[in-house]
Order: C-alpha cells, then sequence, then structure tokens
C-alpha cells in the first residue's frame, strides 16, 4: 500500500492551512507527525481519509484518487481527535455495533482489541462512565480490532497512562512488521522517537521531513 500526497493545499475561507504538501508513505512502516497544534496535522489526517476535500492537489492510494468521488477509502482505519460513541450502551456494545456494519470480525476479535489496550475489565461499563483515558481507548480498540491495513491515531495517548502507552506502541511496531502503513501525530516527542521511521513537521502550512533529535517542541 501506498498513500501519495501531490501539491495539497487547503484553505477555510481566507485560513491557508496547509500549502503545496508532498509526501510520500508506504507500507511496512510508521509516520510520525509533529507540530503545535493548529499546525495542521488533523486536517492532513482528515484528507487523508476523505472527510475534508483538498482546495488543490489530491491524495492517492495505490494510484486511486478515493475521496474525488465521495468513496472512502478500504481497509483504513482512524482517530482523529476525541472518539464518538454511545453513551448508554458499554464499551463492548459500542465496537460491536460497528463490527455489525461490515461483518468482518466477531467478538474474539473485538477482545482481543480491548485486551490490547487494557480495558477489557471495563468492556461492559457503560461509555458515559469512562474517564478522558478509557475513551480514547475505546478509540484506539476501534481502529485495531478489524486489522486495517492503514492506521491512523490522532493524538492517541491522552489521558492514558505509561504503562498502556508501552502496550500499545509494542503493538503497533509489531503490527508495522506486517506490512501494515500507521501514522501517528503527537506532540509527545519520546512518543515519536520510539514509534516513528519516519517524521514529518508541520509550520506554518508547510510540511517537510525531520530528523528525531531536532524536533521543535
Amino acid at each position: 500500500m501506498e498513500i501519495k500526497v501531490e501539491n495539497l493545499s487547503k484553505s477555510f475561507k481566507k485560513n491557508i492551512v496547509l500549502k503545496d504538501v508532498n509526501l510520500l508513505m508506504t507500507s511496512g512502516k510508521i509516520y510520525g507527525l509533529s507540530g503545535r497544534n493548529g499546525s495542521g496535522k488533523s486536517v492532513l489526517l482528515k484528507l487523508i481519509c476523505g472527510l475534508y476535500k483538498p482546495t488543490s492537489g489530491k491524495v492517492l492510494f495505490d494510484g486511486i484518487e478515493y475521496n474525488s468521488n465521495d468513496v472512502y477509502v478500504p481497509n483504513l482505519r482512524a482517530l482523529i481527535e476525541k472518539p464518538s460513541f454511545f453513551p448508554n450502551l458499554s464499551g463492548f456494545e459500542n465496537l460491536k455495533l460497528l463490527a455489525n456494519i461490515q461483518h468482518k470480525i466477531f467478538d474474539d476479535e473485538i477482545n482481543n482489541a480491548l485486551k490490547v489496550v487494557n480495558l477489557y475489565e471495563e468492556k461492559d461499563k457503560k461509555y458515559s462512565e469512562y474517564s478522558l483515558g478509557m475513551k480514547q481507548k475505546l478509540g484506539i480498540a476501534q481502529v485495531i480490532m478489524e486489522n486495517p491495513q492503514i492506521m491512523i491515531l490522532d493524538e492517541p495517548f491522552n489521558g492514558i497512562e505509561n504503562d498502556t502507552v508501552k502496550k500499545i506502541s509494542k503493538y503497533l511496531l509489531q503490527e508495522k512488521k506486517k506490512d501494515k502503513l500507521i501514522i501517528v501525530s503527537t506532540h509527545i516527542k519520546e512518543d515519536l522517537d520510539n514509534l516513528s521511521d519516519e517524521i514529518y513537521s508541520f509550520d506554518n502550512g508547510t510540511v517537510k521531513k525531520a530528523w528525531k533529535n531536532f524536533l521543535d517542541f
């Protein structure tokens, strides 16, 4: 799998958020995105997912421009900004509801995803009773449970305890070896250094490749 971003720009009215971005991402790697809040990281991820339409330029998946025809990219799952679930359903019930859309996985796969994020013991609690960290864990479980080829995680570790961050990071590194393409956006330098094969830095609408030891946070 290859994601190619070509001359991509995005503006909201007169505000230019991204300008002429060019990136190439391939399977078997984890890509880290760094930059201050509002630097365009989440906007780029939404453009890749097809949630936003570009002002100009395009995003290609193995040469195909899915979001040009309002078609979502197959085999891609993403956690962007705050996860959204039904408050009166349990964590497990929320994931089961999503799994029933595709009918690709069953209870075992859902439970395995909950175990990866250390949420299995709280799977029967209502989502409304979850803490911020637990909500983030459920969002990550939703991304990984169907074993997608492309995983996109935007600030995934907010509110999550360090032991679980390490466990999820280990899982992502293992998935990379299975030829997955993983994109992680985070403001935490240590997480970027530990996970990323390549890091892209965002600043004033531009994106450039950064060396791990020279990131400006």
